[in-house]
């Protein structure tokens, strides 16, 4: 397979396997030692570069993501945006870089080519109006210092910020339609960057892969890699599913939402009616993973991944989303309920070359329809669950539920839709007397166990909460959890 691309400035052609990562192939192949090797799990951002594409109206728009997840193969007929390839010549220095310089942002300087990466990218492409603090914090989410160096690069953030802001000295360039052609007009990026668009356009797509049965069919990589990121690389059976950009959408009719398979957590939470019938989305995300790891993982991958304590699958299953698999060569499709995806513990009701190719759930009949989603991890962002929840809870012209859907994760050896429990619900009054009801057949439904994450008994208790916190949340003045659970109860602790 030959893969054409472009790095930096210059044109690549590589027969190097497509399951390569792009970091190794950067650093032991073309050299380019300033992106890092870290944890080579998603999971320090020191290994951050930006991937270009050209979207509908020829522009490129490019995304920050971890090179230790991306396979070499995806970036077909793209641009490959490095450390090395933001640098200006005549040792100048760009406003990201100089603002680090002036506060002393480096330390050791492991981490810093990777935070460098993730601010220069607000700086180019952000969608903020005004560049604010929490942005570039959240652009920064996915880059670790582990010599504790938060400090200095806060104040070169601010620094940067103040000369984008209105008033500040590049505010003309912040407020630009074309916010990276006016960079590289004022000498603040590289002038070639000015015609990657022209570039890409010149390079032909793939031809579709014929490959029925590959070893490894790789979407967003971020659990792949880190499982079998030694094999992939050996062998040329790969279906690289991020080249179908056919799956990679999401539309809607009067009743329905329909997602590609492909389309990435970000593109999810970033879609305008998405948002609409999910008011808390995008805060839910930081929850989840950090931009580049979001940037990354694929909805579908999350779901075949069969993980017990899967973010995006605990949603999904709460929607009432249903699969449609198919075939690689997509001449069999077949549809069922997510929740009827999982056998056992990572055993799916699927063959093995079948893919979800698609997500179907109902629209969310806003404002009588309420979606929630609650998590608990060892850290409070971006980290596994050990319980995670979502609900989906649609209100009768009385206030009664007139529909309902609850989904745990981390309390059985499957994502766990709470069928007996949700049909209970169904018809009650939100009060204190049908939430006691509620927990009380949610936890003959469930069956944790103790293992790294928490003991059965403090899972059980998570469990608990999480589904009085979806109510305390939608409804307090009627299912607050102080008035449910009583204050002493409700503040109760119990030892992980």
């Amino acid at each position: 397979m030959s893969v054409e691309f472009i790095l930096n400035e210059r044109h690549i052609r590589t027969e190097e396997s497509a399951g390569m990562l792009a970091l190794d192939w950067l650093r032991l192949r073309q050299n380019l030692t300033g992106t890092k090797e870290g944890c080579k799990e998603g999971d320090c951002g020191a290994c951050s570069v930006m991937i270009g594409e050209l979207d509908d109206a020829g522009k490129v728009r490019y995304k920050p993501v971890t090179s230790c997840l991306t396979p070499l193969g995806e970036l077909h007929g793209k641009h490959l945006l490095t450390i090395e390839g933001l640098n200006l010549p005549e040792d100048a220095l760009n406003p990201v870089q100089q603002a680090m310089v002036d506060r002393g942002g480096s330390q050791c300087g492991y981490c810093t080519p990777g935070f460098i990466v993730s601010m220069c990218w607000y700086m180019m492409q952000s969608g903020h109006a005004q560049p604010t603090e929490q942005g570039l914090k959240d652009a920064t989410s996915g880059n670790l210092c582990r010599c504790t160096g938060y400090g200095s690069i806060r104040r070169a953030s601010q620094d940067m910020i103040g000369q984008f802001s209105k008033g500040g000295d590049l505010a003309d360039v912040w407020s630009s339609e074309d916010r990276v052609g006016a960079l590289v007009e004022r000498g603040l990026l590289p002038e070639y960057l000015s015609g990657i668009a022209s570039r890409l356009s010149e390079i032909e797509p793939l031809p579709k892969s014929e490959n029925a049965s590959p070893e490894f069919i790789i979407a967003g990589g971020t659990d792949l890699y880190v499982q079998r990121g030694e094999e992939i690389p050996r062998t040329e059976e790969i279906e690289v599913l991020g080249l179908r950009g056919d799956m990679a959408y999401i539309t809607l009719d009067d009743t329905s939402v329909m997602v590609g398979g492909l389309t990435t957590f970000e593109d999810f939470a970033q879609h305008p009616e998405i948002q609409a019938m999910l008011p808390t989305i995008e805060a839910d995300m930081q929850l989840i993973a950090s931009l580049p790891i979001r940037n990354r993982a694929s909805i579908a991958g999350n779901l075949i991944n069969a993980s017990p304590i899967g973010d995006m699958t605990a949603l999904m299953m709460a929607l009432g989303a249903r699969v449609v698999l198919q075939k690689l060569d997509g001449n069999v499709k077949r549809e069922l309920p997510l929740e009827e995806l999982y056998l056992g513990y990572k055993t799916l009701a699927k063959e093995k070359h079948e893919i979800v190719a698609e997500l179907v759930f109902d629209r969310v009949d806003a404002p009588n329809e309420h979606v929630s989603f609650e998590k608990v991890s060892k850290r409070r962002w971006l980290d596994i669950a050990t319980v995670n929840s979502a609900a989906r809870i649609k209100l009768a012209d009385d206030g009664t539920i007139a529909s309902v859907r609850l989904a745990l994760g981390g309390v059985a050896a499957t994502p766990l839709y709470l069928k007996e429990t949700s049909s209970w619900l169904v018809g009650k009054p939100i009060d204190a007397s049908t939430m006691h009801g509620m927990v009380e057949r949610a936890m003959k439904e469930i069956s944790p166990i103790s293992d790294v994450r928490g003991s059965a008994r403090y899972k059980s208790l998570l469990a608990r909460q999480l589904l009085l916190a979806h109510f305390d949340k939608l409804f307090p003045e009627r299912a607050g959890i102080d008035t449910v659970l009583g204050a002493h109860l409700a503040a109760q602790e119990v030892s992980p």
